[in-house]
């Protein structure tokens, strides 16, 4: 009796994790994807290799690109946003993505490492992993909560946070390539 009662609550645990593994995975789908390609392509197609674009006020966002590899966008508040509107009306975009990264106002900043380009990817375990520094932390998209301490709905909730936010900044980069173009 014990063997069935084992039996019948192994395959009703398979099953569950048949059933909840994909929602898992759809319900934590990278939005950015599909923006960080469509990025990427046009960077391709123009041979640029960095790119900026005012989002709103003083708050500007940068991106440097490695073909093949990774983007590196940062996206903060800047002090003169004078100086930002004139790199970026010179198309000094590399100029404008160092200084968001070393030179703006430190609470506003977020920087994301999108390795592969191809948008916020959750849970790589054993292979390059996105990452996230906002609010003077960060975060490891690898799947592994615990090394971040914190709980896997936190973990969850700050890639979805963080994957809205970079799908944003993304919107504005492709926007400002296809303004120039």
């Amino acid at each position: 009796m014990t063997h069935r009662v084992r039996g019948g609550l192994c395959r009703a645990a398979a099953a569950f994790v048949l059933l909840a593994v994909p929602a898992l995975a759809a319900a934590q789908e990278s939005r950015s994807s599909q923006l960080a390609t469509e990025l990427v392509k046009m960077l391709d197609a123009l041979k640029l290799d960095a790119v900026a674009a005012k989002i709103e006020g003083d708050q500007y966002v940068g991106a440097l690109y490695f073909p093949g590899s990774q983007l590196l966008v940062v996206k903060a508040r800047y002090i003169v946003p004078e100086r930002m509107d004139a790199q970026l009306q010179g198309k000094n975009y590399r100029d404008v993505y160092i200084d968001l990264n070393s030179a703006s106002i430190k609470d506003s900043k977020m920087l994301i490492a999108d390795l592969g380009a191809n948008g916020l990817q959750l849970g790589r375990r054993n292979q390059p992993y996105d990452t996230v520094d906002t609010g003077g932390k960060s975060f490891s998209f690898d799947g592994d909560w615990g090394k971040a301490k914190i709980s896997e709905q936190e973990y969850t909730k700050t890639f979805q946070t963080s994957d809205a936010e970079y799908t944003r900044m993304l919107e504005a980069l492709v926007a400002q390539l296809k303004k120039t173009s």
